[in-house]
């Protein structure tokens, strides 16, 4: 989101998904109260189970992050198979994926922490392993997303198979 200024505008929230131009969409822009709070809903949730797996494998500084590459990684799996299920799979109410993407799967990951992790690996002068670490997260966040988008339509593929098989039966 960006927030600078156009010519002849106030200054406001810029929604990338919401083209101004088109009428139906404009309503789009406005702050809706029901979505921030299932936005906040969500995050609480999300941060939570961050915060218990990071108690469930705790590193110190200069240690390798596993709990932070571990819910980036399973928290980017679960958005590919949120996003498979409600653009392509189901109908989904409005504020499904405010609550599960942006709420709980947004706050459960944490890539401002993966840097801070790269960081303090760096200083504790482990420069290759925070290297490491980086290619790791970005490398394993795409392909865990992708994973998890991929698994999710031939899971429903098989679905589909098996419901056709047991209509003709």
């Amino acid at each position: 989101m960006s927030t600078a200024p156009r010519p002849g505008r106030t200054a406001g929230p810029v929604d990338s998904d919401v083209d101004l131009k088109v009428s139906a969409q404009r309503h789009e822009s406005a702050w809706d109260p029901a979505v921030l709070g299932t936005i906040a809903a969500g995050g609480v949730i999300g941060a939570e189970a961050r915060y218990g797996m990071s108690v469930w494998l705790p590193h110190r500084a200069g240690q390798w992050p596993g709990a932070t590459w571990l819910v980036n990684t399973s928290g980017c799996f679960l958005i590919g198979v949120l996003m498979v299920v409600i653009t392509e799979l189901a109908s989904a109410h409005r504020l499904v994926r405010p609550f599960l993407g942006v709420g709980i799967l947004g706050g459960y990951t944490t890539f401002s922490t993966a840097m801070v992790d790269v960081q303090q690996l760096a200083l504790a002068g482990r420069g290759g392993p925070a290297l490491g670490y980086l290619a790791a997260t970005v490398l394993a966040a795409l392909a865990a997303t992708f994973l998890g988008a991929t698994l999710t339509r031939g899971a429903a593929a098989v679905r589909l198979r098996r419901k056709r098989q047991g209509q003709r039966s």
